[in-house]
């Protein structure tokens, strides 16, 4: 399964777009559309958004395949795409050890979606942004879509 172009707006949307390096919500070096750089990593002259669509294209074929990796029961599209923004945004290690994966994995997609809404936050405080950005992958999750989950 591949993100749609409604989850790839989606993650534009909450990303948004910096030419220089900046520190995201945790405190991480970031650039371009939220990708968190690495050391060595670095953009000492700014990146084109050109060449941060690139990486953001690599960065989500990552998510997707985090995704697929760590779900055993089918999904829509829409929460195909919620996933994969989570899995963007937070890494692919909070969802492999989340209680959101293991009731999904049980086929309790309801309560999966529900879990979603626990990852509000950053620093151990509540986060406009975050919670924001959960209730939007919420609406993605809940999205009308043919699966065999439905």
């Amino acid at each position: 399964m591949k993100l749609s172009a409604e989850g790839l707006q989606l993650i534009k949307q909450q990303e948004g777009f910096r030419s220089r390096t900046y520190l995201d919500v945790a405190g991480f070096p970031t650039i371009g559309y939220g990708h968190r750089l690495i050391h060595p990593g670095s953009f000492p002259d700014g990146i084109s958004e050109a060449d941060a669509a690139e990486i953001l294209a690599a960065d989500v074929r990552d998510a997707e395949q985090a995704v697929g990796r760590v779900v055993g029961v089918p999904l829509t599209q829409g929460q195909f795409d919620a996933l994969v923004d989570f899995c963007f945004n937070l890494g692919a290690g909070r969802l492999a050890k989340s209680t959101l994966l293991k009731v999904l994995n049980d086929g309790r997609y309801a309560d999966a979606a529900e879990q979603l809404l626990r990852w509000d936050q950053a620093g151990g405080q509540e986060c406009p942004a975050l919670k924001a950005r959960r209730l939007a992958e919420l609406v993605l999750w809940n999205r009308a879509s043919q699966s065999a989950a439905a």
